[in-house]
């Protein structure tokens, strides 16, 4: 990252002052303002003089404006620890997406646009998208309240547990001696939670299979108040899809992705299947001899089953064992704050751009204010102005936020969020955008940097992708810009660029033993080390390779794994009937479908039936932009990879034209002909199951 040397950006940076208060007035006030917008564009214009210039403009004015205020407002919610502020922005998301209801439908501007539509003008690639797309949204109905508190649901969403250390054992110590400590009924205890971190950690670490399992449950049963919601939505989609004359919700959802109808994704998941299914059960046969062995070295009886809840432990202690794989080990050269150091490194030299961070008394030159504290909505928030390099142009392209570390109520996936969307205004200039890495991760002691594994390295590269792209999308329109572009692509990007973390060079480039940080961390080291010699700097080849020949260990049934809520994505957006749809008991499909798929057990095979778990409360994806549409671009990614950058992942001229030709078109077109363009060729799943070994 380059020092301070830019000068200051004409546009600052967001100022996060908001109350309770005026984020309801400022949410109102932004809906009146297009409110008004709309209504003089039907005051003025009638259907036979309609134009894209005399309405398309004016409705994209309007709606930059909209988006300009209320991703910022709707943000709060997921980070804020104010809680009147998160129901505040909560609440400010409801009525946004109320207003966006009914104008959806209105009468007036339909016809208005459909009369633009139907004048054939010649526009450029952009514009014509645009209209079609404006053209559609005109005819559907918008589900955004029931949404919005399936979503705050599940943020809110947490399960408290208290353990004695001993049904604990193998939890990762630097984590476990930063937990809260039980008194009274609860002395001698440890807090944890159903968070997602906190989950993943006693899932793939801890001995106790007893306490895994209540780990399972909890995390699965989080959120029984989102299946009344979830229900209620999907019925939703499916009377609008019907009533618009289309057979389902699926078939009416992809008609606009890059698979156009059901059967090419009802064929690619079928064809998926029968390639893993095979290798999926080799995976869970040899993962069950390991249990059995592992069982009986402390004296216990296997009974043949292997659960859902021993899949993540028995599969780390198989690459352990088998494959020299100690992810403990691997996470001591990757802390946090020298990883991401590392990353905007890498996409600095591969995409010709330049991190400048904005710190300290350096915030008060950037805030209007002149208070620096108010650019961020945390202490702990890191802000970036971003710049393309010399070589590029120089020019300014927005400001990079990273939200790192866990707090209570906070959003606690890793995520990529736009907090305002680049576009060009009406006078030709550039407005630029702002976007923020949102993460979970413990925060770091004096002594000890917070430290990743290698999935978790894995996922940072992955959404931290999401902000590049967010960063140098340059389209016409906000609703085009970076990562929003059709479902079925918006992934692809970033997954293409988390190949580069099971490459060697990216590895040792991102790689630095803790201990070498300072004298502290040296000393915290060598306190609990097992050997006398000091470890190597970067990370030793040896664990590179050990890394990358476990790569696809019981990566088929992994695979499968991904596969299962792909199926019941299209399952519930596809039934035989409306009638048929209302009988569905999505819990039930939800297991019945990874049991089938996978072959693991459940609490089922213990005479509870299929009821024990509620993961379809969890599944936020279906509830935003992803219905119908988490079959996946793993596919797309896989061919750009291997095609383009396996050789040299760090190739800067290749870096340079998929910035260019992939990541600066967003969804301003066809996402086939910017996929086709790049590769030279349509897309081919070759390079996919090569990766998995069943080409």
């Amino acid at each position: 990252m380059a020092s301070s040397h830019h000068p200051t950006p004409s546009q600052r940076p967001i100022q996060f002052t908001r109350t309770p208060a005026s984020i309801i007035n400022d949410a109102k006030g932004i809906i009146e303002t297009s409110c008004m917008a709309h209504d003089d564009v039907v005051k003025t214009v009638l259907p036979q003089e309609a134009t894209f210039a005399n309405v398309m403009l004016p409705l994209v004015k309007s709606e930059h404006a909209l988006k300009l205020e209320s991703h910022i407002l709707q943000f709060y919610q997921h980070v804020s620890m104010d809680k009147e502020i998160r129901d505040a922005s909560a609440e400010a998301e409801k009525l946004i997406n109320e207003y966006e209801i009914e104008t959806a439908m209105r009468e007036d501007l339909y016809h208005l646009v459909d009369a633009v539509a139907s004048r054939n003008e010649k526009l450029d690639t952009e514009s014509t998208l645009l209209l079609g797309k404006k053209h559609r949204e005109e005819i559907q109905q918008s589900l955004g309240q029931l949404s919005i508190q399936f979503r705050k649901n599940l943020n809110e969403a947490r399960v408290e547990m208290w353990f004695p250390p001993q049904q604990l054992e193998g939890y990762p110590e630097d984590v476990l001696s930063g937990l809260e400590k039980g008194t009274g009924d609860n002395e001698g205890k440890l807090l944890m939670t159903s968070d997602f971190p906190h989950f993943l950690a006693a899932i793939k670490y801890v001995e106790n299979a007893e306490t895994r399992k209540r780990f399972q449950l909890a995390y699965e049963n989080k959120c029984v108040n989102n299946l009344p919601i979830l229900k209620e939505i999907v019925m939703l989609r499916d009377e609008a899809a019907r009533l618009l004359g289309y057979p389902d919700h699926a078939t009416f959802r992809l008609e606009e992705k890059m698979a156009k109808k059901p059967e090419t994704v009802n064929i690619f998941l079928a064809d998926l299947r029968s390639r893993l299914i095979a290798g999926g059960r080799k995976d869970l046969e040899a993962l069950k001899v390991l249990k059995k062995s592992e069982m009986e070295s402390r004296g216990e009886t296997f009974d043949g089953h292997y659960f859902v809840w021993d899949n993540q432990f028995y599969g780390q202690l198989l690459l352990e064992r088998e494959y020299c794989v100690d992810q403990q080990k691997i996470a001591e050269y990757f802390s946090l704050e020298n990883t991401i150091k590392g990353m905007l490194k890498i996409f600095e030299n591969l995409f010709g751009l330049v991190f400048v961070e904005i710190a300290g008394d350096e915030r008060s030159k950037f805030a209007k204010s002149g208070n620096g504290t108010s650019l961020v909505w945390h202490e702990d928030v890191q802000l970036f102005c971003v710049w393309d390099s010399e070589d590029e142009g120089g020019g300014f392209l927005g400001y990079l936020y990273l939200d790192l570390y866990s707090r209570k109520n906070k959003y606690s996936n890793a995520s990529n969020w736009n907090l305002q969307p680049g576009f060009v205004r009406e006078n030709r200039t550039r407005h630029y955008p702002s976007t923020v890495l949102v993460c979970a991760f413990s925060k770091p002691t004096a002594t000890k940097p917070t430290l990743l594994q290698h999935g978790e390295v894995v996922t940072l590269f992955h959404e931290l992708g999401h902000g590049i792209h967010d960063l140098v999308a340059k389209t016409h329109y906000a609703r085009f810009h970076g990562t929003m572009t059709v479902i079925d692509f918006g992934e692809a990007p970033s997954q293409m660029l988390e190949n580069g973390c099971w490459t060697p060079a990216i590895l040792k480039f991102l790689s630095r033993h803790y201990s070498t940080l300072s004298d502290e961390c040296f000393k915290a080291w060598e306190e609990q080390a097992d050997s006398a010699l000091p470890p190597a700097e970067t990370i030793p080849n040896e664990m590179i390779e050990s890394l990358i020949r476990a790569k696809n260990v019981n990566g088929t049934l992994f695979q499968l794994r991904v596969l299962h809520p792909s199926v019941l994505d299209m399952m519930i957006h596809q039934p035989e009937s409306h009638e048929a749809l209302g009988k569905m008991d999505f819990s039930e499909q939800y297991n019945k479908i990874r049991k089938e798929l996978t072959g693991m057990d459940g609490p089922e095979v213990l005479g509870e039936g299929w009821q024990w778990g509620h993961g379809d409360g969890n599944m936020g994806h279906l509830v935003g932009d992803y219905d119908a549409g988490l079959y996946g671009s793993k596919v797309f990614a896989d061919d750009m990879f291997q095609s383009v950058f396996a050789k040299d992942p760090m190739d800067a001229k290749e870096g340079r034209r998929y910035r260019h030709a992939v990541l600066g078109k967003g969804g301003a077109q066809d996402e086939m002909k910017t996929l086709t363009d790049f590769l030279g060729r349509e897309p081919k799943p070759d390079a996919f199951f090569r990766d998995l070994g069943i080409a």
